[in-house]
């Protein structure tokens, strides 16, 4: 039982790990700690745009390992098309934000009809996606920065819900929250699993699954702790979790989010069982251009400002989170809760190695080494499954 749970839960218990090792060189380096309630909050703000862009990457990866490498330039072109709706036209928010949606929906769209239906390879209309809307961004800023974002607009998707005025009362509002989030996520877990037994599907041990919810549980109410310790509880917590949810339940229980990892499994075999191959294939890009645009809104009020350099990298982070969080290089495996596990693992890495003063360029390094390793990992798995 101690064997298969470690099995199914490896990158659980790697990321504790590497929790567990950067607080210890951080407290002995005299950096503070880890668990300061300033860090994990910023653990979440820092990183809930690669959380959103990863969810949407693992559907281009289902279709066959396929990626998406316009994302961040995405997320740059849209970022500064709202900013000069904002600061420079003064248009109300309610208006911004729908149409900023809309570009990414259709800057998705533009790239999946030539690779679903012209099928020009992912990777050269995605390539030629970035290099193009890169150069609109800077096109549209002239190479210079445009802030601040009013207050109306950075609320939604940058405050803090505090539940009072008051220390005491923000502690209390987190723990509340906190609470009610351990309640829903134990719940839907029970669900699930007596509906995988009342059908006979195999399910964890019972002593496992104890565990494996205990320790989640404990993280979510340190973290919401954490919380009301430092600012309150991230607005832009509640929108990661409405797109981590939903894309869990559309694919893991959805016949379109089954076609997903059908077409990335076989693609020739879901086409004769009558899967619109190419229908899907659309699909999951221009998913990816709407959640680029999400993430762009997201980081338009983290930084409170759009910049030439804004987006880079991005892609790299979405596609990293997602090979760490378990998705097959070769498509048709991956779980939304895998992306979320990696980007959260990249995170801590980013977080621990800037509280310890590590320089940019051998952050760069070690996160290269942990995506590559964990691409061998998956190697060396299908080929000792296929043995």
């Amino acid at each position: 039982m101690i064997k298969e749970f470690l099995k199914k839960n490896t990158l659980l218990l790697a990321l504790v790990l590497v929790v567990a090792l950067f607080h210890i060189l951080i407290v002995t380096n005299n950096k503070g700690s880890l668990f300061a309630p300033r860090n994990i909050t910023n653990l979440i703000s820092q990183n809930a745009y690669v959380m959103i862009l990863a969810t949407g990457m693992l559907l281009c990866i289902l279709t066959g390992g396929n990626i998406d490498l316009s994302v961040g330039s995405q997320v740059n072109l849209i970022a500064a098309i709202g900013a000069i709706l904002l600061v420079r036209n003064g248009m109300s928010v309610y208006v911004v934000i729908p149409l900023c949606l809309a570009c990414g929906i259709l800057l998705g769209a533009w790239q999946a009809f030539w690779i679903a239906y012209m099928r020009i390879p992912p990777f050269i209309v995605t390539l030629a996606g970035m290099l193009a809307f890169r150069g609109l961004a800077l096109v549209l800023l002239g190479g210079l920065t445009i802030s601040p974002i009013p207050a109306s607009f950075t609320r939604y998707f940058g405050s803090y819900m505090t539940g009072g005025g008051t220390p005491e009362a923000r502690l209390q509002f987190s723990l509340m929250a906190g609470a009610a989030v351990c309640v829903v996520v134990v719940l839907l877990a029970i669900y699930s699993r007596i509906t995988k037994i009342r059908k006979n599907y195999a399910v964890e041990p019972f002593a496992a699954f104890v565990v494996k919810y205990a320790v989640i549980c404990a993280a979510a109410v340190f973290a919401f702790y954490s919380f009301g310790r430092d600012r309150g509880v991230p607005v832009v917590l509640i929108l990661v979790g409405v797109v981590v949810l939903f894309y869990h339940y559309f694919t893991s229980k959805t016949v379109p989010g089954r076609y997903l990892y059908a077409l990335g499994g076989n693609e020739k075999a879901a086409r004769l069982s009558g899967v619109n191959t190419d229908g899907m294939m659309f699909f999951a890009y221009t998913n990816m251009g709407f959640l680029s645009a999400v993430a762009a809104l997201v980081c338009l009020a983290r930084f409170s400002s759009s910049f030439p350099s804004l987006g880079r990298s991005f892609e790299l982070d979405a596609i990293g989170s997602n090979f760490i969080g378990g998705a097959s290089a070769y498509g048709g495996v991956g779980t939304v809760g895998g992306a979320l596990i990696g980007s959260i693992f990249l995170g801590v890495i980013n977080n621990g190695m800037s509280i310890l003063g590590v320089d940019q360029n051998w952050q760069e390094v070690v996160k290269g080494m942990v995506l590559l390793a964990a691409v061998i990992w998956d190697i060396l798995s299908k080929k000792r499954r296929n043995a």
